[in-house]
């Protein structure tokens, strides 16, 4: 029965022991990867070291004047203009190499002139002239 006892207290001594370590997770704050300063919006790739998007802003936060869109590694994708959230002029799109992709123009967020497309050597493939229409 001593013996018995001994096993049990050991048994218990070595449960009581255990060097198992209880970690508490906290929660991972959400990285503010949108800022707004002085009317113009910035938004960053996770990590904040690259911008995504950049552009002008009007009184009701809606696009405004010229928006750029950047790759991850910082190479410039595309440009649009925009009138209070109306793309409003001129776009271009590139390749990721940088080379042109398409150009064309927006009237009231229509395709309006000649748009031209490229492949991924700058050589017109394409061009589509949408007219201006009165409106």
């Amino acid at each position: 029965m001593y013996r018995i006892l001994l096993f049990v207290t050991c048994l218990w001594l070595v449960a009581c022991t255990s060097t198992e370590e209880k970690t508490v997770e906290k929660p991972l704050s959400k990285e503010e990867l949108v800022e707004i300063k002085d009317g113009i919006y910035t938004e960053w790739y996770p990590g904040k070291k690259q911008i995504k998007y950049r552009g002008g802003q009007d009184e009701q936060d809606k696009r405004n004047g010229v928006w750029t869109f950047y790759s991850e590694n910082g190479k410039e994708l595309s440009v649009t203009v925009y009138e209070h959230g109306i793309r409003q002029g001129f776009t271009v799109v590139k390749y990721p190499t940088g080379v042109i992709h398409y150009r064309g123009e927006y009237k009231n967020d229509k395709t309006v002139g000649v748009w031209t497309t490229y492949d991924e050597k700058g050589k017109v493939i394409n061009e589509t002239d949408f007219g201006y229409p009165e409106n």
